[in-house]
This record gives structure tokens, C-alpha cells and sequence, in this order.
């Protein structure tokens, strides 16, 4: 799992997000599981939210696939009050905003593929920190076992 710093900088590139784009209604990091990173999301469940992100994208994956279009990148529904939009961020996360329906939605995906390449950045760079065995120089100091007197037997 990410650590919990990198979690706090996520959150905090999701707070950021939604300062420079008003009409996002809620920005949400998930693992391409769907599992929460972390979320600003008010007045919904992002559980949820990750859970149908997680449904959706393999869908997408599969859609892009099979019709030669390569590697997923983004993916964007409108409702009729708006619009859910998903972007890869890194190899094993996704960025989803969710947006009212007067965005502009060519910001909306400049502003979307930007955070997620910061996103993806600092999730695929935690997991691989992650992955690293401990170095040497880390580990507690082992020190040879002096051999000493035989037990006495009797």
C-alpha cells in the first residue's frame, strides 16, 4: 500500500486540483483495484466511486484493446448534470473527477492529465521504495556469534 506521506501528498495535489478548476464537485485517487488513495469528495462515497472506477476501467482496458487503440489513457461520461471523467495516473492508480455540466471540458482534461501524471508519479515512485529490499546499511548490525566454554555435561 502507499505510504502514508505520499497519501498526504496526494490529498493535497486533489485539494489543489480543485482549487484551480471551480466547478470540480470532487476529485478522487484510487489504486486501479479500487481501493481510496485518497479523496475530496463531498457529499459522496468514494468507496463507491472507486469501487464502479475499478469496473469502468477494465471495461475501458478492454475496449481500447480490442479496438487497436493502445494502453488506457482516459475515459469520460456525461450525466445529464455532468460528467465523471477518469485518467491514468502512473501504472497502478487513477485520477476521477467528477465535474457540473458547465465545465469547460477541454480544462477539464488539461488540468485532469496533469494531476494525473503528478499523481502517478509519486504513487509509482512510493510502491517502488516500497518493493526495495532493505540495503545492508540499514539493517540492525549483526555481530558473529564468539563461541565460549561448552556446556558442562554430567
Amino acid at each position: 500500500m502507499v505510504p502514508e506521506a505520499e497519501v498526504q501528498d496526494v490529498l493535497a495535489e486533489l485539494q489543489r486540483l480543485r482549487a484551480r478548476v471551480p466547478l470540480l464537485s470532487g476529485a478522487l485517487a484510487a489504486s486501479t483495484d479500487g481501493l481510496v488513495l485518497a479523496h475530496d469528495t463531498p457529499g459522496v462515497e468514494a468507496e463507491g466511486v472507486a469501487a464502479l472506477t475499478a469496473a469502468a476501467l477494465g471495461v475501458a482496458i478492454r475496449m481500447a484493446d480490442a479496438t487497436g487503440r493502445g494502453g488506457f489513457r482516459e475515459l469520460l461520461v456525461r450525466g445529464e448534470t455532468g460528467y465523471i471523467a477518469t485518467y491514468a495516473a502512473g501504472s497502478s492508480a487513477v485520477l476521477t473527477l467528477l465535474a457540473e455540466d458547465r465545465i469547460n471540458v477541454g480544462r477539464l482534461h488539461l488540468e485532469g492529465r496533469r494531476a494525473g501524471t503528478r499523481i502517478g508519479e509519486l504513487v509509482d515512485t512510493a510502491l517502488e521504495r516500497a518493493a526495495q529490499p532493505t540495503h545492508p546499511a540499514h539493517a540492525p548490525e549483526q555481530r558473529p556469534v564468539q563461541p565460549g566454554p561448552l556446556p558442562h555435561r554430567t
